[in-house]
């Protein structure tokens, strides 16, 4: 009795672990949760389009002055092709005034530089003539030697047929150092120099229209 009283409790408690265990494997499974929606993708970014680069404004051309200049350098020894310390010192400082820029205009550029020498009537023609040359030929070397160039360069002789205007005055019954004294203006060379230069004159502003005036209103 004991033995079959002991089967049966066995069986019973095997019927009770079974159903436990089927009740475990029958029982719902918890849905998992849904994933999270995805954050819509932003639109990529358009770049931005660059203004158009404005064409550079054209640089107006410089204005070009023509420029003619031209000195007497008188008082040359008489009968001598040869320059004085005055005549020296004035064209020096010529060439200087012509080779720096001023408020007007930048530094001259020299074209043509024409030397003429002269002389006083005192003589025959054809010696005056030479001399008239010599002066003309001693003037041009001291250029050059001042850095002008040689090949803008040219040079003659008048002899005494252009002479100073006030020597009219310079009577020949005059004792003879004095009339070489008299003459000596006459006694020079003239150096004339043409070129161009950059003009440095600042516009003029350019005049705004006047404003017509209103019609004044008739009176009623």
């Amino acid at each position: 009795m004991n033995s079959a009283l002991s089967n049966t409790f066995a069986r019973a408690g095997a019927l009770v672990l079974i159903s436990l265990l089927a009740a475990c494997g029958t029982a719902e499974k918890k849905p998992e949760p849904a994933p999270a929606p995805k954050a819509a993708a932003k639109p990529e970014a358009k770049p931005e389009a660059k203004p158009e680069a404005k064409p550079a404004a054209k640089k107006a051309k410089p204005k070009i002055l023509n420029v003619e200049q031209k000195i007497e350098l008188q008082g040359m020894p008489f009968g001598k092709a040869e320059m004085t310390s005055d005549n020296k010192a004035e064209l020096d400082k010529f060439l200087a005034g012509l080779r720096k820029a001023t408020k007007a205009r930048g530094p001259v550029t020299f074209g043509a530089v024409v030397v003429t020498g002269h002389t006083d009537r005192i003589g025959s023609l054809p010696y005056n003539q030479k001399l008239s040359e010599r002066r003309a030929v001693v003037v041009k070397d001291y250029l050059v030697s001042q850095n002008v160039d040689q090949k803008v360069i040219f040079w003659e002789g008048k002899g005494p047929k252009q002479p100073i205007p006030v020597t009219k005055f310079c009577e020949n019954k005059m004792k003879r150092a004095q009339l070489i004294d008299c003459l000596a203006p006459n006694r020079r060379v003239t150096v004339e120099v043409v070129g161009r230069a950059q003009s440095l004159a600042k516009p003029k502003p350019e005049a705004k229209p006047e404003a017509k005036a209103k019609p004044k209103a008739k009176p009623r």
